[in-house]
């Protein structure tokens, strides 16, 4: 990553995992680097500007919001390839579309609202020209989710499952109006200003407290994730994003799935459905700065978990990559358009 010393990757390393949430966030970052509150500001604005930190805002997770969200691999001729996926891009819950080397060669994921329909929208796409077929992939068991790229050492010769998943009290949760609200307003990247909380909360027409009240009670129950910066990972350096695709006796697939997430490098990994011409049942995300370490990484993983039937799928090209934007008003609205 030319440019950024290391002060600056420390910023990185701390903010996409552990932004802190008071009144004035930047004297906090500034504290615990031992830089002051105006250098600490300066430096995250000019690391926006290369574009390197994409937003920072809450980071909620789709299911709990009661958001209908899947996974999705289409075949499609590839001289149809990027006119299909510029189409899939206008739709408002489609949040990552990679080209991927294998012949399912467009790989997507779509989130719609509890009285959204997946199918509907698939079949829709399914009518674009080049088309061949297609694959729906929801989650049905989730390991792991968290995206945390390590800026500050270079991928490791030998890697060790030393993450553990984070415990969080699932209780039943529905969105009230007021809830939205609050939601519509945290996943708003946030301003790089003293206090970039104060605006929001007055928009809420509550105290900063109660706004950090509620996004920490949120986080308790696993509404959010956590509240953070999120790194454009070709940009930060990690070029190569390879999605592990392991074939796991049924029996043994959890364990294999709790042991393949506490590798730091994994950022998701689920079971999902297998298919007739797609026999792979659990998916690990990993994310380093080469093919080769990738390669290199899963070798280690199949030994960790004795499991050898695996294929990677690199991306090629990015589409699109971005957060879906939870309880817009006009989401109908648009989608009709």
């Amino acid at each position: 990553m030319g440019g950024f010393d290391s002060t600056d990757k420390a910023i990185l390393n701390l903010i996409q995992w552990d932004f802190p949430l008071v009144v004035r966030p930047f004297e906090e970052i500034g504290k615990r680097l031992n830089i002051s509150e105006d250098e600490a500001m300066k430096r995250i604005k000019a690391i926006k500007e290369t574009g390197v930190i994409r937003q920072i805002n809450a980071i909620f997770d789709t299911r709990r919001l009661n958001y209908k969200s899947a996974l999705i691999a289409m075949s499609i001729r590839p001289d149809k390839l990027e006119y299909v996926a510029n189409e899939i891009n206008k739709h408002l819950g489609v949040s990552h579309n990679y080209e991927r080397n294998h012949e399912y060669n467009l790989w997507f994921t779509i989130a719609v609202p509890p009285d959204g329909a997946i199918q509907h929208d698939l079949e829709k796409f399914a009518k674009l020209d080049g088309v061949i077929k297609y694959r729906l992939l929801p989650t049905l068991k989730l390991y792991k989710i968290g995206v945390r790229l390590d800026i500050m050492n270079d991928d490791p010769d030998n890697p060790q499952p030393t993450d553990k998943p984070k415990h969080v009290d699932k209780i039943p949760f529905s969105a009230s109006e007021r809830d939205k609200e609050f939601i519509r307003e945290l996943q708003k990247d946030i301003e790089i200003v003293k206090e970039p909380f104060t605006e929001l909360a007055k928009r809420l027409g509550i105290s900063v407290e109660e706004l950090f009240a509620k996004a920490k009670e949120y986080e308790r129950i696993g509404v959010m994730r956590r509240f953070a910066a999120i790194l454009r990972h070709r940009d930060a350096g990690f070029v190569a994003n390879g999605m592990i695709v392991w074939k796991v006796p049924e029996e043994k697939i959890d364990e294999i799935g709790m042991k393949l997430a506490e590798f730091p490098q994994v950022s998701h990994c689920y079971r999902r459905p297998v298919y007739q011409d797609w026999p792979y049942n659990l998916f690990s995300m990993v994310h380093a700065r080469t093919e080769e370490a990738a390669e290199k990484l899963a070798v280690e993983m199949s030994k960790h978990v004795s499991m050898t039937d695996y294929k990677i799928l690199f991306s090629s090209r990015e589409f699109k990559k971005e957060r879906v934007k939870y309880f817009e008003e006009n989401y109908q609205e648009v989608l009709q358009n």
